[in-house]
């Protein structure tokens, strides 16, 4: 699928926007608008483009039910150089009527793949704290806290 195109924009800007509403119900600083969800998917594209990355979307009965952002991080030279490189999740979203389905597991399985292809040996991906269910899931399929951050309000 062409990233830009109507029939894939809108349905994704969908998934950002409903990502957005779910955090900012944990975090309270998330913007909610479309204007919002569409700068992201803009930006997100971007990101991609520039971290050897990848869009993929899930699709089921002729819809798009749920998105993950793929890129290539490199974390900082006191980390081992064979562990350095490693594919990261940036976003996962799938639409509320499909959680629970298999759709995430489907979506961070292609992840995995794809960072498999280009010889890494570590994917990450972040969960927001208080995001009970991304976080029971991402426990399920085998990934474990490697570091947290924590954010003091001043």
């Amino acid at each position: 699928h062409d990233l830009m195109s109507r029939e894939l924009f809108g349905p994704i800007v969908g998934l950002i926007r409903a990502l957005n509403i779910h955090e900012a119900a944990i975090t309270g600083d998330r913007l909610v608008t479309h204007s919002a969800a569409d700068a992201y998917y803009l930006a997100l594209l971007d990101r991609i483009a520039r971290q050897e990355g990848r869009l993929l979307a899930a699709e089921a009965e002729a819809a798009v039910v749920g998105m993950l952002g793929l890129i290539v991080q490199e974390d900082q030279v006191f980390v081992r150089a064979d562990l350095r490189r490693h594919g990261y999740v940036s976003d996962l979203v799938v639409d509320a009527a499909w959680r629970g389905k298999g759709v995430g597991r489907l979506l961070i399985g292609e992840a995995e793949r794809l960072t498999r292809e280009k010889g890494l040996k570590r994917l990450v991906i972040g969960v927001m704290a208080g995001n009970a269910g991304a976080e029971r899931l991402y426990g399920e399929l085998g990934f474990s806290v490697y570091a947290k951050a924590m954010m003091k309000p001043l």
